[in-house]
């Protein structure tokens, strides 16, 4: 099935742990915790994380008693900033397959992708790991 909206793995991933460390409310969290938590791969919630951590967003800690924490408050960081972190900045394109000209003198969606995009960065913008904290959420997977 085909989507209009597609978020990388690494995007879910990002997210996802952000919230799981903001909610241990300065505990360490590791890896096993994470990826056990979010379903995912260890090796790819670790590489995930290191970007984070590489970007500035939490500091880590080896060994046994070892995990991530954050460096920044919770309110201090948008999703979108994590999202950033992982794919690069958003641009907003005026043709959603980046070409100079289009050949029909204009796009067949109109301002259709660039709406998408705005509304998108928007809704991302707005929201902070602090909207996400002790949060009650329940975790289903959908067929």
């Amino acid at each position: 099935m085909a989507k209009v909206l597609n978020i990388t793995e690494a995007v879910t991933i990002a997210l996802h742990s952000m919230i799981i460390i903001a909610n241990d409310k300065g505990a360490q969290v590791n890896v096993n915790s994470i990826s056990e938590s979010i379903s995912s791969s260890r090796f790819h919630v670790a590489k995930v994380l290191q970007k984070l951590v590489k970007e500035g967003f939490l500091g880590s800690n080896r060994g046994p008693a070892g995990g991530f924490y954050l460096k920044i408050k919770p309110a201090e960081i948008t999703m979108l900033e994590i999202y950033e972190a992982i794919e690069g900045k958003i641009t907003i394109a005026e043709c959603p397959i980046d070409h100079d000209i289009c050949p029909f003198g204009s796009c067949v969606f109109d301002e259709l992708t660039i709406d998408i995009t705005r509304n998108f960065v928007t809704f991302l913008k707005s929201r902070t790991l602090e909207d996400y904290r002790d949060s009650r959420t329940v975790h289903r997977r959908i067929k």
